[in-house]
């Protein structure tokens, strides 16, 4: 049996993954310790890999599905992401979020798509409140830019026949209790999660209906000859899974396994969460309860207040680099929540006092013309990775349209997704490495007063 594939790195994540810290303590699954066999075999346990098993046993609930996780489930990129699961056109790689009517209307669809599975999953397994919250986000302005961006937006959403509502610099101030934002631009779609609580959530839910293993990497997969073609047998650190169908729901460390090579951008994004607030802090600040905002320029600064299960705190995520390697340091987090103090000093003079609890980095992929890494990779192995920044909503579709795809069932979402081109080829890495930082740090600095 030769192995066919085997796993060049495993995840590393740097910094705590602060939403599911502040959870109350997570419940345990096993680690593979044995050899086992199953219909169907997901790997990664995030938001892609738990829609798919979720679908999976729609479509196929007498099967035996197994879930592996390389951490504990909700401690990696699916705890560190800053929970907007945006409806309408959010293209990170461009400078007004939007792209032609077309693709965004068809991104329109598809979003809500993922926003019902959402909604749905909350009702099933009755998560808390603040879990999934149809709050709606606003971006934010703060420069005579920031505000030309919104009203550039706003154009677009005309358009595109979508609702959206300007808003004043005092409408920001009852919104957010800072006086930072001179305008924003509300939009009523987005779906605000408490990421971690939600991939806990969807988890033990489906803990009843398929099998879940933790802190249990897939290192190798090798092809098994057998009467009706072959199986795959998929080699953990303890155990081995033979399954014939594998959905691999890694996103970026597609490329460890060997898929995608040279097509995929590895980029960090960087945040801190503050201490509860005390019932002082939370009189001071006013505003509402919770809410959502991101940056009018995407290299801005993207913020929330959150409340619920483990307290008010305030989110802020800024900063951006790109690493092939798909590692970061400690001291990089360090010197860019130097930015983030920075940030929230600047929006939250009348916070002085309130610190830090958490600073971390998460992973994004990104593809060079903004297409996913989905589809076949090789007979009874579909991938669905690559969510372009986008993980909540994008992530979410992948593991649908995997699992449909993987059952033969009808889906005009996977059609959609197949239709899609292929992740462009990346120039060699040097030369992708400095253009991709130069042009991070161009964009940032343009958008700096947004930080």
């Amino acid at each position: 049996m030769k192995i066919g594939y085997k796993t060049r790195k495993l995840p590393k994540d740097p910094g705590p993954a602060a939403w599911d810290a502040i959870l109350p303590e997570a419940p345990i699954y096993p680690q593979l310790d044995e050899d086992i066999t199953c219909d169907w075999l997901v790997i990664g346990a995030g938001f892609a890999g738990l829609s798919a098993a979720r679908r999976l046993h729609q479509l196929r609930g007498g099967d035996r599905i197994v879930v592996i996780d390389a951490t504990r489930i909700a401690q990696g990129p699916a705890g560190r992401n800053s929970g907007f699961m945006i409806d309408l056109p959010h293209d990170l790689s461009s400078d007004q979020y939007t792209s032609s009517l077309d693709k965004d209307l068809w991104q329109i669809k598809l979003n809500r798509q993922a926003i019902d599975f959402a909604k749905d999953v909350a009702e099933e397994f009755n998560l808390p409140e603040e879990t999934v919250d149809a709050q709606g986000r606003i971006n934010g302005a703060v420069t005579d830019a920031g505000l030309h961006h919104n009203q550039e937006y706003a154009a677009h959403l005309e358009r595109l026949g979508e609702s959206f509502e300007m808003l004043d610099e005092q409408a920001m101030h009852e919104v957010t209790g800072s006086r930072f934002y001179s305008a924003g631009l509300y939009m009523p779609g987005t779906v605000l999660l408490q990421p971690a609580q939600y991939i806990r959530g969807l988890a033990q839910g489906l803990s009843s209906k398929v099998e879940l293993y933790e802190k249990t990497p897939a290192l190798t997969m090798s092809k098994l000859a057998t009467k009706s073609g072959h199986d795959w047998v998929v080699g953990t650190p303890h155990g081995k899974i033979t399954t014939p169908k594998i959905i691999l729901a890694v996103n970026g460390h597609a490329e460890s396994f060997g898929f995608f090579k040279g097509r995929l951008m590895h980029v960090f994004t960087y945040a801190s969460m503050t201490e509860p607030m005390s019932d002082d802090q939370i009189k001071t600040l006013g505003g509402q309860q919770r809410w959502g905002v991101t940056p009018s320029d995407p290299m801005g600064s993207t913020v929330r207040k959150i409340s619920g299960v483990g307290g008010d705190r305030i989110v802020i995520r800024n900063r951006w680099s790109f690493d092939p390697s798909m590692e970061v340091s400690e001291d990089r987090i360090a010197r860019y929540g130097r930015d983030q103090d920075k940030g929230f000093d600047r929006r939250f003079p009348m916070l002085k006092g309130l610190k830090m609890a958490y600073r971390w980095s998460g992973r994004l992929c990104l593809s060079y013309n903004s297409t996913p890494a989905f589809g076949a990779v090789d007979d009874g192995i579909i991938a669905a990775c690559c969510q372009n920044g986008l993980g909540t909503a994008k992530g979410t579709l992948a593991g649908i349209a995997a699992a449909e795809l993987s059952t033969k069932a009808n889906s005009p979402l996977a059609d959609e997704m197949l239709g899609a081109e292929m992740p462009s080829k990346l120039p060699p890495k040097p030369i992708a490495w400095l253009g991709a930082n130069a042009t991070i740090k161009w964009r940032e600095f343009k958008g700096r007063a947004e930080i």
